[in-house]
């Protein structure tokens, strides 16, 4: 019998099929399940564009096995919740390695190892994919293959025909209604996450010390890995310094107490409005910005233990770019 109605029987459950079907998509080279997979009206958003359809899914897939050829998805977590007897919401978190062992975006082979994060929150029904929200880190990537963040992103808005014609970041402008609407769950570690955010985002940023272990490990965009309240303290205060006087809304908690695992979360949130304050993405421009992010959360006696966010530093600095001409 299926997990649930309408999947098939062959994944024991919602973890089984998240890794399942990416494992074999990815690394059984099967790409062509994404038909399977993957609604044909499918709605995938990124930071860097907003793409529907499966086919080009599929066209992206192939494009980046042909430039890492030996990319593997490592599924380290994945955090579900309900929507309905026959359908899920996902947060998959994952670490991918990768030789730059082809050409393509990032140019002729060079050899260069990469290791970064993607975080991808899926509503599944019925066997397919159907709605998605995915953020990768691209400035790790960028930074790896040794390129500085800003100007990478500037040759790619050239080479897409300059900030007139280049391919638009996601914002709340190009944001297409999927046929998922729910908000999480009710698990109380979700709210708990969802309210840290929150009072960070409202300038309170002594609840970093209240509420995380003083040894929290933390992973950053750019592949930053440290351990300690001032690194967290650092971080969110750059991204909030950028846009003071943005709103942040919290679209999705979803929160997650199972066997053998401690509490955790999955927040997906965003940040909207100008570019009015000095921090992480340099001088004030004034520039209209939407800053999408995602956040796992690990609890343990002391608070927060581990938190893992993910922005793209290139869609961000790409807006600043096109607003500047």
């Amino acid at each position: 019998m299926p997990f649930r109605p309408g999947f098939d029987p062959k994944w024991t459950d919602e973890t089984d099929y998240i890794n399942g079907i990416t494992h074999e998509i990815w690394e059984e080279r099967r790409i062509h399940t994404l038909h399977d997979y993957y609604g044909p009206s499918l709605v995938v958003r990124s930071p860097a564009s907003v793409v529907i359809g499966n086919q080009g899914i599929i066209a992206a897939t192939q494009s980046t096995l042909a430039e890492f050829p030996d990319r593997k998805l490592l599924g380290e977590d994945v955090m579900w919740c309900d929507a309905g007897s026959d359908a899920f919401l996902s947060s998959h978190r994952l670490l991918c390695t990768a030789t730059h062992s082809g050409s393509g975006a990032y140019g002729a082979p060079t050899g260069k190892q990469l290791r970064y994060r993607i975080i991808a929150d899926c509503f599944c029904r019925a066997n397919q994919v159907e709605d998605e929200w995915l953020i990768r880190d691209q400035a790790a990537i960028v930074r790896q293959m040794g390129f500085e963040v800003r100007d990478w992103t500037a040759s790619q808005i050239e080479q897409e025909g300059g900030p007139e014609h280049c391919v638009r970041p996601w914002t709340p402008d190009n944001n297409p209604i999927g046929p998922y609407e729910g908000t999480g769950n009710d698990n109380p570690w979700g709210a708990k996450a969802a309210d840290i955010l929150t009072r960070i985002a409202s300038a309170e940023l002594s609840v970093i010390p209240q509420t995380y272990d003083r040894a929290c490990r933390l992973s950053y965009p750019g592949s930053l890995e440290a351990s300690g309240t001032n690194i967290a303290d650092r971080f969110w205060l750059g991204i909030h310094s950028t846009v003071p006087s943005a709103n942040f809304t919290i679209y999705h908690a979803l929160g997650r107490e199972d066997k053998a695992l401690p509490p955790r979360a999955a927040i997906r949130w965003s940040l909207l409005g100008k570019h009015d304050g000095n921090g992480m993405f340099g001088v004030a421009t004034g520039a209209d910005l939407y800053i999408a992010g995602m956040t796992h959360f690990e609890f343990g006696p002391n608070g927060v233990r581990r938190e893992w966010t993910l922005i793209d530093e290139t869609a961000v600095w790409k807006q600043i770019l096109i607003a500047a001409g």
